[in-house]
């Protein structure tokens, strides 16, 4: 097929780069970028960002506009690798990088990935038990396999639309913060007047929430799925092999990521609003769980917040624990070189298969395990610290380098920022360690 040749009326890369797309065209652009800011508010995430406004009310608004155009840079740069080379980031490792380290990453990613799974199904049984009765182990067991389930046997368009609408259970968020009374002038002064305060306790929340919103398996996510819509649109080919696609490919992309990053944040920044309305006013400052969150939104901002909180929850869960586990699933594939990806049928990806079922499967199994999952979610939040400085550090060299992207290689302003969100991911993991003792 010649390079030059129109893409395939289907393919949201058709869209005109410098004119833009038309509304129904700019909905079948948002894709992996979508998913992927989606995703990053589980409810590991729901919890940090609810104790945030719990106890500190509106005054860590700010940290909602200041990793947002960290979180775009990285998540472009991952996207960029796996729609360049037609590899996701382990694959791209396993080719340009020694063998001890991709096998410390990918093994560091699973441990982390599993240990957020089990935080995130056990946080979704405990919403679920709040709105229906139920024990909260059936509620558990049914989470993972639902999961498990929609992963193995819808096919990969299917369940890409599936994913799609689950983000919508996000907006469960605004209609929350639309049922409480805010403090107008008390919300813009913490949304623009960057502050900590003197104490320890603010710090460590502003690092907690920069690693909620900066974690690992979104960066193999997104570069992965990149990948698997190479296969999904068959016209399209790597860069690298097609470098008259890219102009078309870099829009999308980047639309995409702003999107999806944009829609995260916008989501994380309502629950702290919420929270700090209703839960901080009332003097309630200390939250451990997101179910937790929801729990003490009942008798203060009445039922329907209690309730939209709850739903969103476990709307949230189902769709962070799919790509949680499909993120370690792309990587421990592509470092032992299987066939992965969910556009392939169970039977032609049994070992990828099984990877997705038995990360959730064992972090369905630390539920039973009488694992704290407080600790469970600060050990996550720690790993993913630990993981996130190396991992950033060489998809920054990979992203830079000609020899690996051709002539997208990353420069310029995308470069900065994604150097920038390295050096504050490797202070904020310094400054988690530094709690710990």
């Amino acid at each position: 097929m010649p390079l030059n040749e129109p893409l395939a009326p289907s393919d949201p890369e058709e869209a005109d780069p410098v004119v833009g797309p038309s509304k129904p065209r700019l909905l079948r652009l948002l894709g992996p970028g979508l998913i992927t800011g989606a995703s990053d508010d589980d409810p590991s995430g729901i919890a940090t960002y609810s104790q945030a406004g719990a106890q500190f009310g509106y005054a860590l608004g700010w940290t909602m506009l200041f990793t947002y155009p960290l979180m775009v840079a990285v998540q472009m740069v991952s996207a960029r690798i796996g729609r360049t080379t037609g590899h996701g980031i382990a694959g791209t490792l396993r080719r340009h990088y020694p063998r001890w380290l991709l096998r410390a990453a990918v093994a560091l990613l699973l441990l982390a990935n599993v240990i957020n799974l089990g935080a995130d199904l056990g946080a979704m049984a405990d919403a679920a038990t709040l709105l229906l009765p139920g024990p909260r182990a059936g509620w558990i067991v049914l989470f993972s396999a639902l999961c498990i389930g929609m992963q193995v046997f819808l096919r990969y368009a299917r369940y890409v639309a599936v994913l799609k609408w689950l983000s919508l259970a996000l907006l469960s968020y605004f209609a929350a913060l639309a049922a409480v009374e805010v403090d107008w002038p008390a919300f813009l002064a913490g949304l623009l007047l960057p502050r900590i305060g003197a104490g320890g306790e603010a710090l460590t929340t502003v690092v907690a929430i920069l690693g909620t919103t900066i974690s690992p398996y979104l960066f193999f996510w997104q570069s992965a799925e990149e990948v698997e819509d190479m296969h999904t649109y068959p016209r399209r080919r790597a860069l690298l092999d097609a470098p008259a696609q890219g102009a078309r490919a870099l829009h999308r992309i980047g639309l995409d990521t702003l999107v999806g990053m944009g829609f995260s944040n916008l989501v994380a920044l309502a629950i702290i609003v919420t929270t700090a309305a209703t839960l901080h006013r009332a003097g309630i400052t200390d939250i451990a769980t997101s179910a937790e969150a929801a729990e003490a939104l009942r008798p203060i901002a009445g039922p329907f917040a209690f309730a939209v909180f709850a739903l969103g929850i476990v709307g949230t869960g189902l769709l962070a624990v799919p790509v949680l586990a499909g993120s370690a699933a792309y990587a421990v594939g592509e470092a032992l070189e299987w066939p992965t990806g969910f556009s392939r049928r169970w039977r032609e990806a049994r070992a990828f298969y099984a990877t997705v079922a038995v990360a959730t499967l064992a972090g369905m199994a630390m539920n039973f395990a009488g694992i704290d999952p407080i600790r469970a979610l600060y050990g996550s939040a720690v790993l993913n610290g630990v993981i996130a400085v190396p991992v950033m550090a060489v998809m920054m060299l990979m992203a830079s380098r000609r020899d690996v992207m051709g002539e997208f290689a990353v420069t310029g302003w995308l470069r900065g920022l994604g150097w920038l969100a390295t050096l504050l991911m490797g202070l904020a993991t310094l400054g988690m360690l530094a709690t710990m003792w």
